[in-house]
């Protein structure tokens, strides 16, 4: 088709005014009715104070259009803080956000500023929202609201000037309902909600966005791409993309590893290696809860992955979910495994990314 043909010609980032070369391979690119709805939104917000709530499954971009805000708005010269909520573990997830005092609990050898300290005077970006442990969102309400906050273990009250930029995945007024969300946090958050529609939704974008990541992906991984095989984009285009855009970038970085003579071949793509062993039919033969399949579901692809959450063999990639979202499945289902308690220890989750 005559997109076939256009991939071969060199492609400059002028060719497309609505892309972001900043941020991750998939940056904004996008000219559908759905997506440039909620890049509305984003200008209309951007030069304003207001605290924003983006709404959408994983994997659709809401991280982009975090710091789409923050660029666009009068605190672009100072720090986005970005906290995924889901990936601190509960025992350091308070000394993270709010700071800690020397002596405030066993191994706190200095004093050391939060998460919120580090963005006085910018934006902090909180993820997966949803995942904050009950007993914080007090802690968190206070901030938002009087932008007052004590270090753990300390006395002295540090006031901070920041924006708020939070995401979910999660319908937050069901959570409130099954009591697992703070009412009156979820009335601050909803200041001006943002939907970020899934790729399922704007597939007119895909030729935008497959150019885009090729052009990326291929200089990052060192394969020149020429040209895709007849009747690669219509194969993307029967896809639902559970995953949305971060499992059309995991395909496109996995076809170009796998792509020969610079032709991109992306007709076979779905045909996951998880896809091909085959479902246990112990998993499919009954009706049972959904609780109960999940949990049988995820243990499955959990040891075809070898037990691994992150990497391109990882479970979380299979399922075109962040890992961090996976972890918090897991734990809710009572998975739990070798691998994954020693991810636990991990302190990642939050970067600072300078203005």
């Amino acid at each position: 088709m005559a997109y076939d043909m256009a991939l071969q010609l060199p492609v400059r980032h002028a060719d497309f005014p609505n892309t972001d070369r900043r941020g991750s391979a998939s940056a904004i690119v996008g000219t559908s009715q759905a997506w440039q709805a909620a890049m509305h939104r984003v200008d209309q917000v951007a030069s304003t104070t207001a605290t924003v709530l983006l709404l959408g499954e994983t994997g659709t971009g809401k991280g982009l259009l975090a710091r789409a805000i923050h660029e666009r708005s009068a605190r672009r010269a100072r720090n986005l803080v970005v906290i995924d909520c889901g990936a601190l573990p509960a025992s350091i997830i308070e000394s993270e956000l709010f700071g800690r005092e020397r002596g405030a609990f066993t191994g706190a050898h200095a004093s050391q500023a939060g998460r919120f300290e580090l963005a006085n005077g910018g934006t902090v970006f909180l993820d997966e929202i949803g995942e904050l442990p009950l007993e914080l969102q007090p802690k968190l309400l206070r901030v938002i609201q009087e932008g007052q906050l004590e270090r753990l273990g300390g006395l002295r009250t540090t006031r901070v000037d920041m924006r708020i930029i939070a995401a979910t995945n999660r319908n937050l007024a069901d959570e409130v309902r099954q009591g697992r969300f703070r009412p009156d946090l979820f009335y601050r958050l909803n200041v001006f909600p943002i939907t970020v529609p899934p790729l399922r939704d704007r597939r007119e974008d895909l030729p935008a966005l497959v150019r885009h990541l090729t052009n990326e992906l291929s200089l990052e991984l060192g394969r020149p791409i020429q040209g895709l095989t007849p009747g690669s984009l219509q194969s993307l285009a029967r896809y639902d993309w559970p995953g949305n855009i971060r499992e059309l970038e995991n395909v496109m970085r996995r076809a170009i590893i796998l792509s020969r003579d610079g032709q991109l071949d992306l007709n076979e793509f779905d045909r996951e290696p998880m896809q091909a062993t085959g479902v246990p039919t112990a998993i499919t033969n009954r009706v049972r809860p959904l609780a109960e399949a999940e949990r049988d579901y995820v243990n499955f692809v959990l040891e075809h992955a070898g037990g691994r959450v992150e990497g391109l063999s990882g479970a979380a990639h299979l399922l075109g979910l962040r890992p961090s979202t996976l972890r918090s499945r897991m734990r809710k289902l009572g998975i739990v495994s070798a691998r994954t308690a020693r991810a636990a220890q991990d302190l990642g989750g939050c970067r600072v990314v300078e203005g």
